[in-house]
């Protein structure tokens, strides 16, 4: 396996579940179409129990906790499964907590200064979200030249469209998003609909430059 969560696919699906029952069938649409990491947001009072299904009932996706705010939430996430933890911003607190649990961790960032503090404590790879309101592109682009140590992976905003243009950029690894797990396929458990928009999704990276 790859040693970067950056590197496992060009699309971190984020998924938001109200029923913890769906959350096999989803991880197993999402990894027949080439999508194996996938985060379950702490959004809802199921999500930790979302996470426990998908990994005993399916080793082969690397099942994260999104939203991760807190450090108990750390140490819940990684009780029930989680792989990988990301956050949607971070402090010291937070920081040691997640280096501590063990598990790969892309802690949140919008502002340049974020990335800098990070960057002095030895962390590389992060998230930057939300990704459009925060400067998208552009924002990223820019900060390619005075922090090429830095690794993102934006969310927030990004639809199918938008993606290859933020992994063309040499600073993004791959992008989240929560395109390929709609709404009204969730609600109509329409698991084949989800696979389809996954492995389109999965070919997002070979749009971009080598």
């Amino acid at each position: 396996m790859t040693s970067s969560l950056l590197d496992l696919a060009p699309v971190i699906p984020v998924v938001v579940l109200d029923d913890a029952s769906d959350a096999v069938p989803l991880a197993r649409a999402l990894v027949a179409g080439g999508l194996p990491a996938i985060e379950i947001t702490l959004r809802t009072p199921t999500a930790l129990d979302a996470i426990r299904a998908v990994s005993a009932e399916v080793p082969e996706a690397m099942v994260g906790a999104g939203t991760v705010i807190t450090p108990e939430a750390v140490t819940d996430s990684v009780r029930a499964g989680a792989r990988f933890l990301v956050s949607p911003g971070w402090t010291d607190t937070l920081l040691s907590a997640m280096r501590d649990s063990g598990v790969p961790f892309l802690p949140g960032v919008s502002t340049t200064s974020e990335v800098v503090a990070l960057l002095e404590r030895g962390v590389t790879e992060m998230k930057f979200f939300p990704a459009e309101a925060a400067g998208g592109i552009g924002y990223l682009k820019s900060l390619a030249g005075p922090l090429p140590a830095a690794r993102f992976c934006p969310t927030g905003g990004i639809v199918a469209a938008s993606a290859p243009s933020y992994l063309s950029l040499p600073n993004v690894g791959c992008v989240g998003g929560t395109w390929m797990v709609p709404a009204d396929a969730l609600a109509a458990k329409d698991w084949d609909r989800v696979e389809s928009l996954a492995r389109e999704a999965a070919t997002l990276r070979e749009t971009r430059r080598p």
